[in-house]
């Protein structure tokens, strides 16, 4: 039995894998894939998926307009994402700072398949490391202004942090991360961030630069299974899922995939990555490309240990499991990223930290 089955086939999943299986679809199932969609905000993303199909026609009326109206909600923010690039050209024009475009900016820019139809909430940059405190005064003049005032957490952020405390735009309301690295400080991955920059590509005549893509997708896959956050853990997945089948439509660049991973340490995380995109999502991978992959897998139990957790963990509103181990799944795989993340002693030392500040805020309330 396969993870899809075991997870119910739920409408959604189904609708993601195989568009055209929803023309069948009953009226219980259409009111689940949108009560599921609306949870793991991947309506717009049906919507083109539905289109690029050709099933529309299919779909029923109060269902598409749901639908629709999700895709048209998507579209605003990926022209918001493009509008914030060219306003990041206008700062930076003349400081001699170079900047690269990452996730959801970058995949709107580099006019990305996956750009469609996917929300997006901020524009994240990335600039080297000596670079980013002048980057920072840059944008401060410009208009963005710091979301986090406290001092402990400011300090959190550019001590052990990969980016600067976030920044919104004072006018636009737009939020902006800084990153001067894919992974924390402290985590146990140490990805040449020179190796990401030199290979970057320019993707417009301003002379927009994303990563190039076997980078983007790695990026991708670092951000989910190694210190991503679990809630959104399903719709990035499906980004993962979208790049896959980008790459896939060159040959040279499956060949570059597990060596470019092996070149920056990132073997564990995108064996991950393929095995769960494709338990999951079915998504076409080639033999060779997963056992090439499969030297980065972990020991026998702890595979099983997250062919277990995984996909309870990654998207609960599209499974019948059990609500406890739903629950105990999430812990599990958040535990795991703060393990990765930053090494215990100090992680216990700043969880307690938090919590004390907690209770004594909740306490003056």
């Amino acid at each position: 039995m396969t993870t899809a089955q075991t997870m119910g086939l739920s409408p959604l999943l189904r609708a993601l894998r195989t568009p055209a299986e929803a023309i069948g679809f009953s009226v219980t199932e259409w009111e689940t894939l949108l009560r599921q969609g609306r949870a793991t905000r991947l309506l717009g993303r049906v919507w083109h998926q539905f289109s690029r199909a050709g099933i529309l026609a299919a779909v029923p009326d109060p269902v598409a307009r749901r639908l629709h109206a999700a895709f048209v909600e998507a579209d605003y923010y990926r022209r918001t994402l493009l509008w914030e690039t060219d306003r990041l050209h206008h700062a930076f024009h003349g400081t001699g700072i170079s900047f690269i475009l990452l996730k959801g900016g970058a995949y709107a820019a580099a006019g990305l398949d996956l750009a469609y139809g996917r929300p997006a909430g901020d524009i994240d940059v990335l600039v080297a490391q000596e670079s980013i405190l002048a980057a920072e005064e840059v944008l401060l003049r410009h208009g963005w202004e710091h979301v986090i005032d406290d001092g402990y957490d400011q300090q959190y952020y550019r001590r052990w942090m990969h980016e600067l405390p976030p920044l919104r735009h004072s006018v636009r309301d737009t939020e902006l991360d800084l990153h001067h690295a894919i992974v924390p400080r402290t985590s146990r991955l140490r990805p040449d961030m020179s190796l990401l920059h030199a290979a970057a590509v320019t993707v417009d005549e301003r002379g927009t630069r994303v990563l190039a893509p076997v980078d983007m997708l790695l990026h991708c896959v670092v951000h989910l299974f190694h210190d991503g956050e679990i809630r959104d853990a399903f719709r990035d997945l499906v980004d993962i899922d979208a790049l896959l089948r980008w790459l896939g439509q060159d040959p040279d660049l499956w060949r570059q995939l597990v060596p470019r991973a092996r070149q920056l340490g990132l073997e564990r995380p995108l064996f991950y990555a393929l095995r769960y995109a494709t338990k999951i999502l079915d998504t076409p991978v080639p033999a060779a490309i997963l056992r090439e992959a499969a030297v980065g897998a972990p020991q026998v139990p702890v595979q099983r240990l997250m062919d277990l957790v995984v996909p309870r963990a990654m998207a609960p509103e599209l499974n019948a499991y059990r609500r406890w181990a739903t629950r105990l799944s999430t812990v599990v795989l958040k535990s795991r990223a703060h393990w990765l993340r930053m090494a215990p002693p100090r992680l216990a030392l700043h969880l307690a930290r938090k919590s004390v500040r907690r209770l004594i805020a909740a306490k003056a309330a």
